[in-house]
């Protein structure tokens, strides 16, 4: 089979207000959790983390649960059903014995709605290399939560995650069970010319590792973790597009 032409995906991003505003909305929000004197307020902000779809709040909601407010507290329980985060669901079973009824109710329906989210079937199977700085000078932290966020689109797209170091015949006994196609991903963080980033996942078949192609998304004009957080989805979506992620064996 002749593999595809690498593809090449430019996307330049200009400043605008919501870009600017990057992880700081999660420190923001999140301050406002802890520290916002109108339970309203913070209840607000719960659901606002919710809707992020961002790994990283999930500390400050899990931080949320001891809130002295059952309002807040139900608020935070609805923030980390709707975030479908692992480590969410430890949060939360760490609660079931809350005395108050609304909030005992908010936590019992999002550890049902997390745990219905990780039994669902998997459009495709996905071995994920770790995050490659090649700039040398993304800070280590910076590198971890975009890796991070980088698995969280990607098992929101669809992907079930293969463990690190397998067996190519237990890849491929998982593959027969699934009945999905297989992909290996290695993903970096490079320099572009014109001194922004660019995002780069290289695609193979897996377990065979067989080359299918690459996509490069590049960005500029905002700080290096605002153009992380705004390149992962773009990358994902024309890796997904460009590969046919959700294809069926």
């Amino acid at each position: 089979m002749r593999l595809p032409t690498a593809l090449l995906l430019l996307f330049f991003l200009l400043p605008c207000a919501a870009l600017a505003q990057g992880d700081t909305r999660i420190t923001f929000l999140g301050r406002q959790l802890e520290k916002g004197r109108d339970p309203r307020a913070r209840s607000q902000a719960a659901l606002v983390l919710g809707a992020t779809e961002d790994p990283e709040a999930v500390t400050p909601l899990c931080g949320g649960l001891k809130d002295p407010s059952e309002l807040v507290r139900t608020a935070v329980a609805k923030g980390l059903g709707a975030l479908l985060e692992p480590k969410g669901l430890d949060c939360l079973q760490a609660v079931q014995g809350e005395a108050d009824a609304t909030v005992q109710a908010a936590v019992a329906e999002s550890i049902k709605a997390i745990k219905t989210y990780q039994a669902r079937r998997p459009r495709f199977y996905l071995s994920l290399d770790g995050l490659k700085d090649k700039t040398g000078s993304v800070p280590a932290d910076l590198v971890k939560v975009t890796e991070a966020r980088l698995r969280s689109k990607l098992v929101r797209r669809g992907a079930q995650l293969a463990p690190e170091k397998e067996s190519k015949a237990a890849a491929k006994g998982t593959l027969k069970k699934l009945g999905v196609h297989g992909y290996r991903i290695t993903a970096e963080i490079q320099k572009t010319d014109s001194g922004g980033l660019r995002l780069a996942l290289l695609c193979m078949t897996y377990p065979e590792q067989s080359l299918m192609g690459q996509v490069e998304v590049n960005a500029a004009g905002a700080p290096p973790a605002d153009l992380l957080k705004a390149l992962i989805p773009r990358a994902i979506e024309e890796a997904a597009a460009t590969f046919d992620w959700s294809s069926e064996t």
